[in-house]
């Protein structure tokens, strides 16, 4: 007798690049909100550092944290979770130059109709947050991505003292990195991950 193949549950791609810590720990909380919806998992992605000469300057598995992110990983996903420092007011060039690489993507339409949803990490108040989170909005648009903000239902985008905004959720690190995510980042977090399960199992069934 064969046995059968192993049920596999859809997944929202987690997928992020983290320098100090903050975007990954923001991260997790967002695979924590989504698995608080049945029937869905998270994946955690990251993607390699890059550098300004043209070999490698990153293995080819990561020494510590989550694994990089493969095609499969970005074609198989029910919605997406992207996250990425701000770097002056804009994504970080590891992430920019993974997106720049889909094209395959885009060309298949492996992602169109999917919800995805943006966050970001940043060292001021007023150092970029929605800006980083637009800039990473706009190739999601192109592969015909469904943007999912964050609706002033969640209470704490009202009272809020560090990150957060409608456009998703974000953190306020501190000039030293050295802060950690408060309760109402957690809470923002999460509220995206829960979202974006909520709405991936509907869009696809």
């Amino acid at each position: 007798m064969v046995d059968p193949a192993p049920v596999t549950l859809p997944y929202v791609l987690v997928l992020y690049y983290s320098h100090g810590g903050s975007v990954a720990a923001m991260a997790r909380q967002i695979a924590r909100g989504v698995g608080l919806v049945a029937g869905v998992e998270a994946r955690i992605r990251t993607v390699p550092a890059v550098s300004t000469v043209t070999e490698a300057s990153a293995p080819a598995v990561p020494d510590s944290g989550a694994p990089y992110c493969t095609p499969e990983d970005l074609a198989g996903c029910c919605a997406l979770a992207l996250g990425s420092p701000t770097r002056f007011g804009n994504m970080a060039a590891a992430m920019k130059y993974f997106l720049d690489g889909t094209g395959a993507h885009w060309f298949s339409g492996s992602l169109v109709n999917k919800p995805a949803g943006v966050f970001t990490s940043t060292a001021s108040l007023h150092g970029g947050q929605e800006s980083t989170l637009l800039s990473m909005l706009l190739p999601l648009l192109h592969h015909g991505m469904l943007f999912c903000g964050l609706p002033y239902s969640e209470t704490a985008l009202m009272h809020t003292s560090g990150g957060g905004t409608p456009y998703g959720p974000s953190h306020l690190a501190g000039a030293d990195n050295a802060l950690p995510l408060s309760d109402d980042e957690k809470t923002l977090c999460q509220a995206l991950g829960r979202r974006l399960a909520t709405l991936g199992l509907k869009l696809q069934s």
